[in-house]
């Protein structure tokens, strides 16, 4: 039984990473390869088919392509010309879609931003993609407003689905838009180097970074789980998940767009819902962040749990202890786990459903998938170096970095950053020999004898939540800016039943007085986005520093909000308070038991 188990799970591995492998080399960056070719191809042999169910819409595949033409006529009218970006500011809805399709039409850059953001953080990710204009919707009005005087005269606001003062409306334009595609001789000089799009990826730096994505790049992204989950043109993918995430936006999106198959959108994630639109609609995929599975098993029993037509999907966080109970209490026997960043080039894909792993690494591979685990100091924050100067393979099961060899074929680039001092922070030289460069992921993992890998933790001060990732000197600057509260400490701590870290910080106080707990809530939401702000907060006399006058986090993370572990005070926001209160020992329990959940 173990020879034939082996035999079964090389053979399911071999398959996948064979066509995986296949399709990133079928490309090279000089090649004149387009999205919006591809794309335009594929649509022009399923044109009948139903592109996308929305609420109770249909859109068929000539429907979506005729109103991305329209997007791409509107850019032409505008003066858009190839390389020039475009923010892209709304919810799920099909038009995003169309927009960023229609755009790359004429080689215009979408700037794929968060639509939870306000204030600063907006202003910043639209800056620095350089975007000269931005379409929002209407749920985005008065975030978009928070920001529109940091964002300067030099962004137009265009507004789909409703009027705003200040900004121009796209909807009285489209009867003039034309809906026959633009000339292909606009974009012939791309090629598959050429930028496509901008994803949001949050780092060390306190606000995001725009992740430079090439044509290629989105190509093999949108191709990457066609394989694995079998899709054809029959299928049905659900998609909850934020359009601006690459795992729903871009990889989702691409197993229909790529194949003729149907994408279900959902304006957002609801798990009250989940289930009857999944049956009503005849989904047979789905695409899922660890969070989403987490919340559906939280819900009570739902008549229609195992009466649906899903029998896989893909997605990543999904955690050892979530993962069989999902499986087995909603018949969904195939699911793929994976691991990747979007700007990076490491990734794995889990073939054979093993629970927990990520993917698999086998030794046998090394050749020709160019990753490597090094081993590295937790308290220096840098992977450790030999005698001789260069960086160290971990052994089986022992935790360390993940890197990427740095080289030119598709699966080997990095592409990196729209700032070069953000790329640079990434880049780990002279590690195996002189001269070479690796991508460094961030993040901890682990390989067993096996070959499957681990994901451990993150390295440094960002946190993953709701699945987002929070940058701790983001939530840090919004603390310190309201009056009373000194040296915030942010960090992320470990709830029970719950994916990824709750946002925690550790403060002085001015002069000893406690803030006034309701107005501190109020800024952190005018200040943060609602997956960055901090839970817990923990009242210090003073701040721990290390020699070198950075903050001691290992023992807060370790400690928590554990208050019989704590003489200093914790206070807590619950959910759908505005304000915060004591932590007591019946909330401590009841948070611990699951009774109360974030």
């Amino acid at each position: 039984m173990a020879i034939f188990d082996t035999i079964t799970r090389e053979w399911t591995y071999l398959t996948n990473i064979r066509k995986a492998l296949k399709r990133l080399t079928a490309v090279s960056p000089d090649d004149p390869v387009r999205l919006a070719d591809v794309i335009e191809e594929n649509v022009d042999k399923h044109k009948a088919n139903v592109a996308i169910r929305f609420e109770d819409k249909l859109f068929t595949y000539r429907e979506l392509d005729e109103r991305a033409n329209q997007y791409a006529d509107w850019a032409l009218k505008q003066g858009f010309k190839p390389g020039d970006a475009v923010a892209l500011f709304m919810e799920n809805k099909p038009d995003y879609i169309a927009i960023w399709y229609g755009l790359s039409k004429v080689g215009v850059v979408s700037a794929l931003i968060n639509n939870s953001l306000q204030g600063q953080g907006l202003a910043h990710c639209v800056g620095i993609s350089k975007a000269s204009a931005i379409i929002l919707g209407e749920e985005q009005k008065d975030l978009y407003l928070s920001a529109k005087d940091a964002l300067g005269e030099g962004v137009a606001a265009w507004t789909l689905g409703f009027d705003m003062d200040g900004a121009s409306a796209i909807d009285p334009l489209f009867p003039q838009l034309s809906t026959e595609r633009p000339d292909p001789s606009i974009r012939a000089h791309m090629r598959a180097s050429d930028l496509c799009l901008y994803i949001y990826t949050s780092g060390t730096t306190g606000l995001p970074k725009a992740a430079k994505l090439s044509q290629v790049r989105v190509l093999g992204m949108m191709g990457a789980f066609i394989d694995s989950c079998k899709i054809t043109e029959r299928d049905r993918i659900y998609v909850t998940l934020p359009l601006y995430h690459a795992t729903g936006g871009i990889c989702g999106v691409g197993q229909a767009l790529l194949t003729g198959a149907t994408l279900i959108l959902a304006r957002k994630f609801s798990a009250t819902h989940f289930w009857e639109d999944a049956v009503n609609h005849k989904a047979t995929s789905f695409v899922y962040i660890g969070e989403l599975c987490r919340y559906l098993l939280k819900t009570p029993t739902h008549p229609l749990e195992r009466n649906h037509s899903i029998r896989k999907g893909f997605g990543n966080g999904l955690r050892t202890e979530v993962w069989q109970k999902f499986v087995d209490r909603f018949n969904i026997p195939h699911l793929v786990e994976f691991y990747g960043s979007t700007e990076g080039n490491v990734s794995f894909a889990n073939y054979d459903g093993k629970i927990g792993a990520v993917g698999r690494l086998p030794d046998y591979m090394k050749d020709k998938i160019k990753t490597r685990f090094v081993k590295f100091d937790v308290a220096e924050e840098k992977p450790i170096r030999g005698e001789d100067g260069f960086c160290i393979e971990t052994e089986p099961n022992e935790v360390g970095e993940a890197i990427g060899e740095i080289a030119d074929a598709p699966r080997q680039r990095f592409d990196g950053y729209d700032d070069p001092k953000q790329t640079e922070k990434k880049i780990l030289r002279d590690v195996f020999e002189p001269g070479d460069m690796w991508f460094r992921t961030g993040d901890l993992m682990k390989k067993d004898e096996h070959g499957y890998v681990y994901f451990v933790d993150r390295i440094g001060d960002t946190f993953r939540w709701k699945g987002e990732n929070v940058s701790t000197n983001e939530v840090a600057e919004a603390l310190a800016s309201f009056e009373g509260i000194e040296l915030p400490n942010v960090y992320g701590v470990a709830m029970p039943e719950t994916d990824g870290r709750a946002g925690m910080a550790a403060v002085n106080l001015k002069d000893g007085e406690l803030p006034d707990w309701s107005a501190l809530a109020s800024h952190i939401d005018q200040s943060l986005p609602s997956f960055a702000r901090p839970i817990f907060i923990r009242i210090q006399p003073e701040a721990e520093t290390t020699g070198t006058f950075k903050f001691k986090k290992v023992d807060l993370v370790k400690q928590g909000y554990d208050i019989t572990q704590i003489e200093e005070p914790v206070y807590v926001r619950l959910p759908h308070e505005d304000t915060f209160e004591p932590v007591t020992q019946d909330i401590l329990t009841r948070i611990n038991s699951g009774e109360i959940s974030f």
